[in-house]
């Protein structure tokens, strides 16, 4: 069986790495006695996955990774085992038992929302905001393995909205597209024409689509 877990990186690990993030992890599953899987050769190590890596500087609301097992655990046990390995701003939120046969979250994975708490916000923002989005393309340079590329990112956002002094983003995430709240800061700052401010970024859900309607990912 794998479990699906969601847990969260509170905003005081937010400079904690992925890498630093997996050994985290990898160690608090050793610590808690569950019957994980391990793959098979001379160095054996847990099969574990993260649905989509965070970028450094950036918490998480509700992270999602996948857990293989040697048999069947209770989500009951399996959240009070590892939670009693985690330190405090590592929660386990939930975990939820899937057939062997279910895709990968990664796989699943089409989207995510996030919230950036901007320190300042400027005047008549949402109007600059609406602005933004009426462009039929959103063109920015992108970093990729062959240098800086043209992009157009208007497809991959699907949703921007300002509350109070908070930006609501939803975003495409996936291996065929993917827009970095970053990039789209800079894309409409640059496009506000005034200096960006400092902001809080956190990413508040995962995203995958059924039937054309997006759904959080761990319930899918």
């Amino acid at each position: 069986m794998k479990m699906i877990v969601v847990f969260e990186k509170a905003p005081r690990l937010r400079l904690i790495g992925h890498l630093d993030l997996m050994r985290a992890m990898q160690r608090a599953l050793r610590r808690s006695g569950l019957p994980l899987r391990y793959s098979q050769g001379f160095n054996p190590h847990i099969l574990l996955t993260f649905a989509a890596p965070l970028s450094v500087g950036m918490p998480g609301k509700r992270e999602i990774m996948e857990v293989p097992l040697e048999h069947d655990v209770t989500p009951e046990d399996f959240v009070q085992k590892l939670s009693s390995a985690l330190p405090p701003d590592l929660p386990v939120l939930s975990a939820r038992p899937v057939d062997e046969r279910h895709p990968a979250p990664m796989a699943l994975l089409t989207a995510a929302v996030y919230e950036a708490q901007l320190e300042q916000v400027p005047d008549n923002f949402q109007q600059t905001i609406d602005g933004f989005l009426a462009q039929k393309e959103i063109n920015v340079m992108r970093k990729t393995k062959s240098g800086l590329k043209p992009s157009d990112i208007r497809p991959m956002i699907y949703d921007l909205r300002l509350q109070g002094g908070t930006l609501h983003m939803a975003l495409a995430l996936s291996e065929k597209a993917t827009c970095k709240p970053d990039l789209l800061l800079q894309s409409l700052f640059e496009f506000a024409q005034t200096e960006r401010p400092r902001a809080l970024i956190t990413r508040l859900q995962l995203l995958g689509e059924e039937d054309g309607v997006f759904k959080p990912l761990e319930s899918l």
